[in-house]
């Protein structure tokens, strides 16, 4: 009966241990003893992403551009009114060449309030009545993009503008409920007007289809 006993008692003490601890829905382990579980680890942003002011964006396109506060702010004012304020920008450079049938590369960072800043690739091609070729900085506003994983798809576009030296050119593309405009300040000269598509992606790409 002794022996009976003392094993039962040591059974009971080698389950104790492993009865004060468990694993907690997070990965780790905790205390029983201890009214409540660790915390989750922090995710994500989560919550709709912040936008920026008219003020906010015009000093800086007109720094990244090398305009004139006056040219910047008329461009971004007229963006604001057609579109509202955008959720993000990409700062970036590219450079585009066109006879008839024409192509475009670039690439940038995406920058969203709260967000991770990222690296964007585009390129695309176009066909029109289009000749010419330009290098430009590109300064893109981006609206109702929610996070930044959402700019990696293809945008459908209708551009006509004309570069000239020390220009500022702007036009729109849309996809899934989300515009990009993108503001091109350049040297060269290109004319004419094309229909296209730009395809924003995680690395560079040499065939823009």
């Amino acid at each position: 009966m002794e022996r009976r006993t003392l094993l039962a008692s040591g059974l009971a003490l080698l389950a104790t241990p492993a009865l004060a601890q468990q694993q907690d829905p997070y990965g780790g382990a905790y205390d029983q003893s201890q009214s409540q579980p660790p915390p989750p680890p922090q995710g994500p942003q989560q919550g709709p992403a912040q936008t920026y002011s008219h003020d906010e964006l015009v000093h800086r396109v007109s720094d990244f551009l090398g305009v004139t506060a006056e040219s910047s702010g008329a461009v971004v004012e007229r963006l604001f009114k057609e579109n509202g304020r955008p959720t993000g920008y990409i700062a970036g450079q590219e450079g585009a060449a066109a006879f008839i049938f024409g192509l475009r590369y670039g690439k940038g960072l995406l920058y969203m309030k709260n967000r991770p800043t990222q690296a964007v690739y585009w390129q695309g091609p176009s066909a029109g009545f289009d000749f010419g070729g330009n290098a430009s900085r590109v300064f893109v506003l981006c609206y109702d993009l929610e996070y930044p994983d959402a700019i990696y798809r293809r945008f459908p576009g209708v551009e006509g503008s004309a570069y000239i030296v020390g220009g500022l050119g702007v036009n729109y593309q849309r996809a899934d409920g989300i515009t990009v405009a993108p503001m091109r300040a350049g040297v060269g000269l290109r004319l004419g007007a094309n229909v296209g598509y730009l395809a924003y992606s995680r690395h560079q790409n040499i065939i823009p289809l």
